[in-house]
């Protein structure tokens, strides 16, 4: 019996991509969830150690209709879902309502420092970025680096010359979370001729490779 191994959360990358399917019905639910320990004292004080600085995002979505023969949509999130095998593979996800960034501040050069990680604001709360969706613009001091000034791996920018003491080091682009789905088994339901739907299918991730 052979038994397949997830690769570790630290590998670049998130596999396939989730499909942007019709027949989705609003809203889609989504929360962060942290890990903090609490010790209350018997005088009621407490001590608490927050495990997590960044948190896991799950994702819960529902179908009301996906359409069989021509269309094909079921047969491509089934199909979707089945190629993970569950939970076991993760996957790209683009959030309709957090996938994208103008001219996103990520970090301060300071004449001396290379390579700086990519980050995303949402509202007062600044996380990391490590899937991006195609090529994002990199800009110093707010002007256009040139695509041979820079690489980036696993969302961390690498610049050839190091930046300028304060200049201010911003990106345009869109990224993905990395995600794997909540469940080894899924309920689609057909309600009528070539129609089913999907009443919840939930996945869990981060704009990381936490997953």
């Amino acid at each position: 019996m052979s038994i397949a191994i997830a690769s570790p959360p630290s590998s670049p990358g998130c596999g396939n991509i989730f499909p942007t399917l019709p027949g989705i019905q609003w809203g889609v639910q989504k929360s962060p969830q942290f890990n903090t320990v609490t010790h209350r004292a018997v005088s009621g004080f407490e001590v608490r150690a927050a495990r997590m600085q960044y948190p896991l995002w799950t994702f819960t979505l529902s179908y009301e209709f996906l359409r069989d023969g021509a269309y094909v949509e079921i047969q491509t999130l089934l199909g979707f879902f089945l190629q993970q095998m569950g939970s076991f593979s993760a996957f790209c996800y683009s959030d309709p309502s957090d996938n994208s960034v103008v001219n996103q501040t990520f970090a301060t050069g300071d004449g001396v420092t290379t390579s700086f990680p990519l980050t995303r604001a949402y509202g007062g709360f600044v996380e990391p970025v490590q899937n991006l969706n195609g090529t994002p613009q990199i800009f110093v001091g707010g002007v256009l680096e040139t695509p041979t000034a820079f690489s980036i791996v696993n969302g961390q920018v690498a610049f050839a010359t190091p930046p300028a003491a304060g200049s201010v080091l911003s990106w345009t682009g869109s990224f993905f979370y990395r995600v794997r789905f909540v469940s080894d088994h899924a309920d689609f339901n057909q309600f009528m001729y070539q129609l089913y739907e999907l009443k919840q299918i939930a996945f869990v991730g981060s704009p990381l490779n936490k997953v």
